[in-house]
């Protein structure tokens, strides 16, 4: 079966948070890369939550992963928010993968 664009997006990005939150590699990445990780992100969720409102996929891990790059300046509550926001997106894309194959 062909695999919706959304469900895509769902898995890229919650692998993406998952290696943003890797304890100091992810911070070590967003401050080399001059918080523009956390803009490259901001979109990548944005484009995803069009693509889940066009396909109708679940939309609460691109929700989460907007606020995540909103609030991911601060050092602790961006690492445990990026783990919570992959964590959640995966499940997500997990589940969505399993709907689309039935």
């Amino acid at each position: 079966m062909k695999m919706k664009i959304s469900v895509a997006l769902l898995w890229i990005t919650g692998l993406a948070e998952l290696l943003l939150a890797i304890p100091f590699i992810g911070g070590t990445f967003v401050i080399s890369t001059g918080y523009t990780a956390l803009g490259v992100m901001f979109l990548l969720h944005a484009v995803t939550l069009f693509f889940c409102f066009r396909e109708y996929s679940p939309k609460s891990g691109s929700i989460l992963g907007i606020v995540t790059s909103l609030v991911a300046w601060f050092p602790v509550i961006g690492w445990a928010m990026h783990l919570l926001t992959a964590a959640v997106l995966l499940i997500t894309a997990s589940v969505s993968s399993a709907r689309t194959r039935v």
